[in-house]
């Protein structure tokens, strides 16, 4: 009874020690008295117990790696502290296990390193402005260095770029001189706009004035043509009126008769306005301008 229990404990740990179950996504270095074996892929694996060691465990998952900040000497010999943030996935098990002793540690370092060196060939603005070149830099030299080991680097992303406060101040200066340029800039060009307006109304007013004058002047100019026309025409109209009136019997009669009143009347009016009365020295001139008056109608008939 007691060698069954005996054999049943040594069947158990048997068993235990001789079925490994690798979870998925994950790789198991096997170890065969000491050398390298095989990789025990995920799901059940049977291996010989007391022979055979599970030496190394890796996860194939994406792994982000955070790398401690530094102080980088840019170009222009300005301090910038940096630190940023790692991905990377291990594609070879056994490299991984046997490439270096520490990959994750030999990656940090090597990250480190990359990006001092990236950085000391720009100059302050430009880290601003390169961060996208910066951690594709150093995402190549990881890249070529890392595949001995085993792993894989997908990208670098930088978290933080940290000047020196004075140098913060100075830039916060710069933009703000910067932006109160632009303002002065855009009030300039404001009133430069308001004041191109302003005489274009007025010139576009000017000239509807003008217009309108002109046309005025041509409607004053057309009207007393007009106006003269139709005097004209009357006065012409009244002649002939007077002239077919004269062909007439006792026509002639009746224009000595309006003649002889007409100048009559004259000498009037003379009296009426002036206290100094001029006639004839000769009453019977006035009867000789009256014939005189009718040889001239009698000519123009």
């Amino acid at each position: 009874m007691e060698i069954a229990i005996i054999l049943a404990v040594i069947a158990v740990l048997f068993v235990s020690r001789g079925i490994k179950i690798v979870p998925q996504q994950n790789a198991w270095i096997l170890e065969r008295l000491g050398r390298y074996h095989s990789t025990l892929q995920p799901g059940l694996n049977i291996i010989i117990p007391f022979i055979d060691s599970v030496a190394y465990k890796h996860s194939l998952k994406e792994i982000p790696l955070d790398v401690p900040s530094q102080i980088c000497i840019t170009k222009d010999n300005t301090q910038l502290t940096v630190d940023g943030v790692l991905y990377f996935q291990v594609t070879d098990a056994m490299r991984a296990s046997y490439g270096s002793s520490n990959y994750i540690v030999a990656i940090t370092q090597l990250a480190q390193t990359t990006l001092r060196s990236v950085v000391g060939k720009l100059e302050l603005d430009k880290t601003f402005e390169e961060r996208e070149f910066i951690n594709h830099s150093v995402v190549n030299s990881l890249d070529d260095a890392a595949a001995t080991w085993g792993v894989k680097v997908l990208r670098y992303e930088i978290k933080d770029l940290t000047p020196p406060n004075e140098i913060l101040h100075a830039m916060q200066r710069q933009i703000t001189a910067e932006r109160e340029k632009r303002a002065v800039i855009a009030t300039s060009e404001g009133a430069r706009q308001q004041a191109i307006n302003v005489a274009e109304g007025e010139r576009q007013a000017f000239i509807a004035r003008s217009e309108g004058q002109k046309q005025a002047a041509i409607n004053n100019a057309q009207g007393e043509a007009a106006a003269i026309e139709a005097v004209a025409d009357a006065t012409a109209h009244a002649l002939e009126v007077v002239a077919n009136a004269i062909q007439k019997p006792g026509g002639a009669e009746a224009v000595q008769l309006k003649v002889a009143q007409q100048g009559l009347d004259t000498y009037a009016n003379l009296a009426k306005s002036s206290t100094t009365l001029i006639v004839p020295g000769d009453m019977s001139q006035a009867a000789g301008l009256i014939a005189s008056a009718m040889t001239v109608l009698k000519k123009t008939q």
